[in-house]
Protein backbone atom coordinates (compact mmCIF):
# COMPACT_ATOMS: atom_id res chain seq x y z
CA UNK A 1 0.00 0.00 0.00
CA UNK A 2 1.27 3.44 -0.91
CA UNK A 3 2.25 5.58 2.08
CA UNK A 4 0.36 8.84 2.19
CA UNK A 5 2.16 12.07 2.99
CA UNK A 6 0.89 14.81 5.24
CA UNK A 7 -0.98 17.77 3.83
CA UNK A 8 -0.41 21.45 4.38
CA UNK A 9 -2.66 23.19 6.92
CA UNK A 10 -6.18 24.01 5.83
CA UNK A 11 -8.75 21.34 4.98
CA UNK A 12 -10.47 20.99 1.62
CA UNK A 13 -14.15 21.67 1.87
CA UNK A 14 -16.55 24.58 1.80
CA UNK A 15 -14.97 28.04 2.14
CA UNK A 16 -14.13 29.16 5.63
CA UNK A 17 -16.06 32.43 5.19
CA UNK A 18 -19.06 32.69 7.49
CA UNK A 19 -22.39 31.48 6.01
CA UNK A 20 -25.68 33.25 6.77
CA UNK A 21 -26.30 33.62 10.49
CA UNK A 22 -28.15 30.69 12.08
CA UNK A 23 -30.22 30.89 15.27
CA UNK A 24 -28.20 30.23 18.42
CA UNK A 25 -28.89 26.82 19.96
CA UNK A 26 -30.68 26.52 23.26
CA UNK A 27 -28.38 27.27 26.19
CA UNK A 28 -25.88 29.30 24.15
CA UNK A 29 -24.59 32.65 25.41
CA UNK A 30 -23.49 35.70 23.39
CA UNK A 31 -19.85 34.84 24.15
CA UNK A 32 -20.10 31.28 22.81
CA UNK A 33 -19.90 32.25 19.14
CA UNK A 34 -16.83 34.37 19.80
CA UNK A 35 -14.93 31.52 21.44
CA UNK A 36 -16.12 28.94 18.92
CA UNK A 37 -14.66 31.18 16.21
CA UNK A 38 -11.32 30.90 17.99
CA UNK A 39 -11.65 27.11 18.12
CA UNK A 40 -12.49 27.00 14.41
CA UNK A 41 -9.42 29.07 13.56
CA UNK A 42 -7.19 26.66 15.48
CA UNK A 43 -8.97 23.70 13.92
CA UNK A 44 -7.80 24.63 10.44
CA UNK A 45 -4.22 23.83 11.43
CA UNK A 46 -2.53 20.48 11.46
CA UNK A 47 -2.29 17.51 9.11
CA UNK A 48 -4.80 15.06 10.64
CA UNK A 49 -6.08 13.13 7.58
CA UNK A 50 -7.52 10.50 7.59
CA UNK A 51 -8.87 11.99 10.82
CA UNK A 52 -10.93 15.22 10.89
CA UNK A 53 -9.70 18.74 11.55
CA UNK A 54 -10.68 19.73 15.12
CA UNK A 55 -9.95 22.77 17.26
CA UNK A 56 -10.53 23.31 20.98
CA UNK A 57 -10.14 26.13 23.49
CA UNK A 58 -10.57 26.35 27.26
CA UNK A 59 -12.06 29.58 28.64
CA UNK A 60 -12.31 30.56 32.33
CA UNK A 61 -13.79 33.81 33.67
CA UNK A 62 -14.01 35.20 30.16
CA UNK A 63 -10.30 34.64 29.49
CA UNK A 64 -8.63 32.26 27.05
CA UNK A 65 -6.72 29.68 29.07
CA UNK A 66 -5.57 27.23 26.38
CA UNK A 67 -6.05 26.38 22.69
CA UNK A 68 -5.06 23.41 20.53
CA UNK A 69 -5.79 21.50 17.33
CA UNK A 70 -5.52 17.90 16.18
CA UNK A 71 -2.12 17.79 14.48
CA UNK A 72 -1.80 14.29 13.01
CA UNK A 73 -3.63 10.98 12.95
CA UNK A 74 -2.59 8.85 15.91
CA UNK A 75 -1.69 11.84 18.08
CA UNK A 76 -3.79 13.23 20.91
CA UNK A 77 -6.98 15.03 20.00
CA UNK A 78 -7.49 18.78 20.24
CA UNK A 79 -9.59 18.76 23.43
CA UNK A 80 -7.03 16.58 25.25
CA UNK A 81 -4.19 18.94 24.34
CA UNK A 82 -6.20 22.02 25.31
CA UNK A 83 -7.19 20.62 28.70
CA UNK A 84 -3.65 19.48 29.42
CA UNK A 85 -2.37 22.96 28.63
CA UNK A 86 -5.04 24.43 30.91
CA UNK A 87 -4.07 22.15 33.78
CA UNK A 88 -5.91 22.91 37.03
CA UNK A 89 -7.59 25.95 35.49
CA UNK A 90 -9.81 23.61 33.45
CA UNK A 91 -11.87 22.82 36.56
CA UNK A 92 -15.08 24.84 36.39
CA UNK A 93 -14.14 26.30 32.98
CA UNK A 94 -15.83 25.99 29.59
CA UNK A 95 -14.41 23.79 26.85
CA UNK A 96 -15.17 24.84 23.27
CA UNK A 97 -14.59 22.10 20.69
CA UNK A 98 -15.55 22.15 17.02
CA UNK A 99 -16.53 18.45 16.89
CA UNK A 100 -18.31 16.25 19.41
CA UNK A 101 -15.73 14.56 21.67
CA UNK A 102 -15.27 10.90 20.86
CA UNK A 103 -16.58 8.22 23.20
CA UNK A 104 -14.75 5.19 21.79
CA UNK A 105 -11.29 3.69 21.64
CA UNK A 106 -9.42 4.24 18.38
CA UNK A 107 -5.74 5.06 18.12
CA UNK A 108 -6.29 7.11 21.29
CA UNK A 109 -8.57 6.66 24.35
CA UNK A 110 -12.04 8.30 24.49
CA UNK A 111 -11.89 12.07 24.84
CA UNK A 112 -15.07 12.09 26.95
CA UNK A 113 -13.19 10.37 29.79
CA UNK A 114 -10.52 13.07 29.79
CA UNK A 115 -13.15 15.83 29.62
CA UNK A 116 -14.87 14.44 32.71
CA UNK A 117 -11.55 14.00 34.52
CA UNK A 118 -10.68 17.65 33.87
CA UNK A 119 -13.83 18.73 35.76
CA UNK A 120 -14.83 21.33 33.19
CA UNK A 121 -18.28 22.65 34.04
CA UNK A 122 -19.50 23.27 30.50
CA UNK A 123 -18.79 21.95 27.01
CA UNK A 124 -19.82 23.88 23.88
CA UNK A 125 -19.71 21.84 20.66
CA UNK A 126 -19.74 23.05 17.07
CA UNK A 127 -21.32 19.97 15.51
CA UNK A 128 -22.09 16.36 16.30
CA UNK A 129 -19.88 13.57 14.98
CA UNK A 130 -21.43 12.47 11.63
CA UNK A 131 -20.11 8.92 12.00
CA UNK A 132 -23.34 6.88 12.18
CA UNK A 133 -21.73 4.59 14.78
CA UNK A 134 -20.71 7.49 17.02
CA UNK A 135 -23.11 10.43 16.59
CA UNK A 136 -24.50 11.69 19.87
CA UNK A 137 -22.82 9.19 22.17
CA UNK A 138 -20.19 11.64 23.36
CA UNK A 139 -22.82 14.26 24.14
CA UNK A 140 -24.98 11.71 25.95
CA UNK A 141 -22.11 10.57 28.16
CA UNK A 142 -21.15 14.11 29.15
CA UNK A 143 -24.74 15.08 29.95
CA UNK A 144 -25.29 11.89 31.93
CA UNK A 145 -22.31 12.87 34.09
CA UNK A 146 -23.84 16.27 34.85
CA UNK A 147 -21.83 18.42 32.43
CA UNK A 148 -23.72 21.33 30.84
CA UNK A 149 -23.47 20.64 27.08
CA UNK A 150 -24.49 23.00 24.26
CA UNK A 151 -24.46 21.67 20.69
CA UNK A 152 -24.64 23.62 17.42
CA UNK A 153 -22.70 26.85 17.98
CA UNK A 154 -21.30 27.92 14.60
CA UNK A 155 -22.58 24.58 13.31
CA UNK A 156 -22.32 25.41 9.59
CA UNK A 157 -18.68 26.42 9.93
CA UNK A 158 -17.92 23.40 12.10
CA UNK A 159 -19.42 21.07 9.51
CA UNK A 160 -17.47 22.85 6.78
CA UNK A 161 -14.27 22.20 8.72
CA UNK A 162 -14.86 18.44 8.54
CA UNK A 163 -16.57 18.35 5.13
CA UNK A 164 -14.04 15.98 3.55
CA UNK A 165 -13.89 13.62 6.50
CA UNK A 166 -17.66 13.79 6.93
CA UNK A 167 -18.28 12.55 3.40
CA UNK A 168 -15.63 9.87 3.75
CA UNK A 169 -17.00 8.50 7.02
CA UNK A 170 -20.66 8.49 5.91
CA UNK A 171 -20.37 7.36 2.27
CA UNK A 172 -17.07 5.49 1.99
CA UNK A 173 -15.97 7.86 -0.78
CA UNK A 174 -13.37 10.64 -0.85
CA UNK A 175 -14.34 14.30 -0.93
CA UNK A 176 -13.69 15.40 -4.52
CA UNK A 177 -12.47 18.83 -5.59
CA UNK A 178 -12.59 19.50 -9.32
CA UNK A 179 -10.03 21.99 -10.64
CA UNK A 180 -10.33 23.58 -14.08
CA UNK A 181 -8.01 26.02 -15.89
CA UNK A 182 -9.75 27.43 -18.94
CA UNK A 183 -9.97 30.32 -21.35
CA UNK A 184 -12.81 32.82 -21.55
CA UNK A 185 -14.43 30.63 -24.21
CA UNK A 186 -14.16 27.52 -22.06
CA UNK A 187 -11.14 25.82 -23.69
CA UNK A 188 -8.25 24.09 -21.97
CA UNK A 189 -5.88 23.89 -24.98
CA UNK A 190 -5.25 25.40 -28.39
CA UNK A 191 -6.34 23.68 -31.59
CA UNK A 192 -2.88 22.05 -31.77
CA UNK A 193 -3.27 20.65 -28.25
CA UNK A 194 -0.95 23.02 -26.40
CA UNK A 195 -2.17 23.66 -22.83
CA UNK A 196 0.94 25.09 -21.15
CA UNK A 197 0.11 27.56 -19.90
CA UNK A 198 -3.50 28.67 -20.18
CA UNK A 199 -3.39 30.51 -16.84
CA UNK A 200 -0.65 32.66 -15.34
CA UNK A 201 1.98 31.97 -12.65
CA UNK A 202 -0.13 33.31 -9.77
CA UNK A 203 -2.96 30.94 -10.61
CA UNK A 204 -0.55 28.02 -10.90
CA UNK A 205 0.88 28.84 -7.47
CA UNK A 206 -2.65 28.83 -6.05
CA UNK A 207 -3.19 25.40 -7.60
CA UNK A 208 -0.08 24.13 -5.81
CA UNK A 209 -1.55 25.37 -2.53
CA UNK A 210 -4.73 23.43 -3.30
CA UNK A 211 -2.71 20.32 -4.13
CA UNK A 212 -0.93 20.49 -0.79
CA UNK A 213 -4.28 20.45 1.04
CA UNK A 214 -5.46 17.18 -0.49
CA UNK A 215 -4.50 13.59 0.16
CA UNK A 216 -4.31 12.77 -3.54
CA UNK A 217 -4.44 14.42 -6.96
CA UNK A 218 -5.83 12.72 -10.06
CA UNK A 219 -5.61 13.03 -13.84
CA UNK A 220 -6.84 10.87 -16.70
CA UNK A 221 -4.47 8.97 -18.92
CA UNK A 222 -5.12 11.43 -21.76
CA UNK A 223 -3.70 14.28 -19.71
CA UNK A 224 -0.82 12.11 -18.51
CA UNK A 225 0.13 11.25 -22.10
CA UNK A 226 -0.36 14.75 -23.52
CA UNK A 227 1.29 16.82 -20.79
CA UNK A 228 3.67 14.37 -19.05
CA UNK A 229 2.95 16.23 -15.77
CA UNK A 230 4.78 15.97 -12.46
CA UNK A 231 1.70 16.78 -10.31
CA UNK A 232 3.87 17.85 -7.39
CA UNK A 233 3.87 20.83 -5.04
CA UNK A 234 6.65 23.15 -6.13
CA UNK A 235 5.34 26.72 -6.03
CA UNK A 236 3.92 26.64 -2.49
CA UNK A 237 4.81 25.28 0.95
CA UNK A 238 3.73 21.74 1.76
CA UNK A 239 4.39 18.22 0.59
CA UNK A 240 3.15 16.64 -2.61
CA UNK A 241 0.04 14.47 -2.43
CA UNK A 242 -0.17 10.95 -3.83
CA UNK A 243 -0.59 11.08 -7.60
CA UNK A 244 -3.46 9.10 -9.14
CA UNK A 245 -3.85 8.22 -12.83
CA UNK A 246 -7.16 6.89 -14.20
CA UNK A 247 -5.75 4.54 -16.83
CA UNK A 248 -8.18 1.78 -17.82
CA UNK A 249 -5.85 0.01 -20.27
CA UNK A 250 -2.64 0.72 -18.33
CA UNK A 251 -1.02 2.87 -21.00
CA UNK A 252 1.15 5.04 -18.73
CA UNK A 253 4.67 4.89 -20.22
CA UNK A 254 7.52 3.77 -18.00
CA UNK A 255 9.42 6.77 -19.41
CA UNK A 256 6.85 9.25 -18.07
CA UNK A 257 7.82 11.62 -15.29
CA UNK A 258 5.09 10.14 -13.11
CA UNK A 259 6.55 6.66 -13.40
CA UNK A 260 10.17 7.75 -13.19
CA UNK A 261 9.60 9.65 -9.94
CA UNK A 262 7.20 7.20 -8.28
CA UNK A 263 9.71 6.29 -5.58
CA UNK A 264 10.00 9.95 -4.59
CA UNK A 265 6.29 10.82 -4.79
CA UNK A 266 3.75 8.00 -4.30
CA UNK A 267 1.95 7.19 -7.53
CA UNK A 268 -1.12 4.99 -8.03
CA UNK A 269 -2.55 3.91 -11.36
CA UNK A 270 -6.18 2.79 -11.40
CA UNK A 271 -6.77 0.30 -14.21
CA UNK A 272 -9.29 -2.29 -15.37
CA UNK A 273 -9.19 -5.95 -14.47
CA UNK A 274 -8.13 -6.86 -18.03
CA UNK A 275 -5.19 -4.42 -18.21
CA UNK A 276 -1.83 -5.87 -19.24
CA UNK A 277 -0.04 -7.81 -16.47
CA UNK A 278 3.22 -7.11 -18.22
CA UNK A 279 2.65 -3.35 -18.14
CA UNK A 280 1.78 -3.60 -14.45
CA UNK A 281 5.00 -5.48 -13.73
CA UNK A 282 7.10 -2.85 -15.51
CA UNK A 283 5.43 0.01 -13.68
CA UNK A 284 5.63 -1.80 -10.35
CA UNK A 285 9.36 -2.13 -10.91
CA UNK A 286 9.56 1.67 -10.83
CA UNK A 287 7.50 1.93 -7.64
CA UNK A 288 4.08 2.57 -9.21
CA UNK A 289 1.17 0.88 -7.43
CA UNK A 290 -1.43 -0.51 -9.85
CA UNK A 291 -4.93 -0.96 -8.48
CA UNK A 292 -7.47 -2.86 -10.57
CA UNK A 293 -11.19 -2.15 -10.57
CA UNK A 294 -14.35 -2.76 -12.61
CA UNK A 295 -15.14 -0.92 -15.83
CA UNK A 296 -18.41 0.58 -17.02
CA UNK A 297 -20.48 -0.47 -20.02
CA UNK A 298 -18.52 2.12 -22.01
CA UNK A 299 -15.25 0.34 -21.23
CA UNK A 300 -13.96 3.00 -18.83
CA UNK A 301 -13.13 2.64 -15.17
CA UNK A 302 -16.24 2.78 -13.04
CA UNK A 303 -15.82 6.12 -11.26
CA UNK A 304 -17.68 5.20 -8.07
CA UNK A 305 -15.81 1.92 -7.70
CA UNK A 306 -12.50 3.71 -8.30
CA UNK A 307 -13.29 6.28 -5.63
CA UNK A 308 -14.26 3.56 -3.19
CA UNK A 309 -10.93 1.83 -3.78
CA UNK A 310 -9.12 5.08 -3.00
CA UNK A 311 -11.17 5.64 0.16
CA UNK A 312 -10.36 2.12 1.33
CA UNK A 313 -6.69 3.06 1.07
CA UNK A 314 -7.19 6.04 3.37
CA UNK A 315 -7.57 8.86 0.86
CA UNK A 316 -10.12 11.24 2.36
CA UNK A 317 -9.74 14.12 -0.13
CA UNK A 318 -9.01 13.99 -3.85
CA UNK A 319 -8.37 16.82 -6.29
CA UNK A 320 -9.16 16.05 -9.93
CA UNK A 321 -7.10 18.18 -12.31
CA UNK A 322 -7.92 16.82 -15.75
CA UNK A 323 -8.69 16.11 -18.42
CA UNK A 324 -12.03 17.01 -19.89
CA UNK A 325 -13.42 13.45 -20.00
CA UNK A 326 -12.48 12.70 -16.40
CA UNK A 327 -13.99 15.99 -15.23
CA UNK A 328 -17.13 15.23 -17.22
CA UNK A 329 -17.51 11.77 -15.72
CA UNK A 330 -17.31 13.19 -12.19
CA UNK A 331 -19.91 15.87 -12.92
CA UNK A 332 -22.20 13.46 -14.75
CA UNK A 333 -22.04 11.07 -11.81
CA UNK A 334 -22.54 13.91 -9.28
CA UNK A 335 -19.29 12.86 -7.63
CA UNK A 336 -17.53 16.25 -7.48
CA UNK A 337 -18.14 18.14 -4.23
CA UNK A 338 -16.50 21.47 -4.97
CA UNK A 339 -15.19 23.36 -7.97
CA UNK A 340 -12.07 25.49 -8.42
CA UNK A 341 -12.16 27.27 -11.79
CA UNK A 342 -9.30 29.49 -12.97
CA UNK A 343 -10.38 31.58 -15.97
CA UNK A 344 -7.73 33.23 -18.11
CA UNK A 345 -8.49 36.40 -20.13
CA UNK A 346 -7.69 34.72 -23.44
CA UNK A 347 -9.67 33.18 -26.32
CA UNK A 348 -8.51 29.85 -27.74
CA UNK A 349 -11.27 29.04 -30.24
CA UNK A 350 -13.55 26.01 -30.49
CA UNK A 351 -12.04 23.99 -33.32
CA UNK A 352 -10.42 20.65 -32.74
CA UNK A 353 -10.56 20.58 -28.95
CA UNK A 354 -13.29 19.77 -26.47
CA UNK A 355 -14.22 22.24 -23.80
CA UNK A 356 -12.97 22.14 -20.23
CA UNK A 357 -15.56 19.48 -19.42
CA UNK A 358 -16.49 16.78 -21.96
CA UNK A 359 -19.91 15.37 -21.11
CA UNK A 360 -23.51 15.34 -22.33
CA UNK A 361 -24.44 18.17 -19.98
CA UNK A 362 -27.86 19.33 -18.77
CA UNK A 363 -30.88 19.98 -20.95
CA UNK A 364 -31.49 23.42 -19.46
CA UNK A 365 -29.44 25.96 -17.48
CA UNK A 366 -31.73 25.31 -14.51
CA UNK A 367 -30.55 21.68 -14.43
CA UNK A 368 -26.87 22.57 -14.51
CA UNK A 369 -24.60 21.87 -11.55
CA UNK A 370 -23.38 25.14 -10.11
CA UNK A 371 -21.22 26.61 -7.39
CA UNK A 372 -23.30 27.43 -4.33
CA UNK A 373 -22.53 30.94 -3.06
CA UNK A 374 -19.44 31.24 -5.31
CA UNK A 375 -16.43 33.18 -4.13
CA UNK A 376 -14.65 35.19 -6.82
CA UNK A 377 -11.07 36.36 -6.58
CA UNK A 378 -8.51 37.91 -8.89
CA UNK A 379 -5.34 35.82 -8.97
CA UNK A 380 -2.78 37.69 -11.02
CA UNK A 381 -4.58 38.36 -14.31
CA UNK A 382 -6.90 35.35 -13.93
CA UNK A 383 -10.32 35.09 -12.30
CA UNK A 384 -10.75 32.37 -9.69
CA UNK A 385 -14.24 31.09 -8.82
CA UNK A 386 -14.64 28.41 -6.17
CA UNK A 387 -17.07 26.84 -3.76
CA UNK A 388 -19.18 23.72 -3.13
CA UNK A 389 -21.13 22.27 -6.06
CA UNK A 390 -24.88 21.75 -5.93
CA UNK A 391 -26.78 19.49 -8.31
CA UNK A 392 -30.40 20.57 -8.96
CA UNK A 393 -32.96 17.77 -8.87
Amino acid sequence: MTERKSRAPGPPGPPSGRPPQMPSPEGATPEDEKWMDVALTHGRGGHPSPNPHVGAVVVADGQLVAAAHHERAGTEHAEILAMRAAGGRAAGATLYVTLEPCNHFGRTPPCTDAVLASKVARVVIGCRDPNPHVEGKGVEKLRAAGVDVVVGVREAEARGLIAAWGKHITTGLPYVSLKLALSLDGRIATRSGVSKWVTGPDARAKVHVLRSRHDAIAVGIGTALADDPRLTVRDAPGESPTRIVFDTKLRLPTSSRLAQTARQTPTVVLCGFDASPGAEEELAGLGVECVRGPTSSEGRLDAVAALRLLAQRGYVSLMVEGGAELAGSFLAGRLADELHAFIAPILLGPRGRAGAVDWAGPDTPQQAPRIAAPRWELVGEDAYAHGPIVYPD
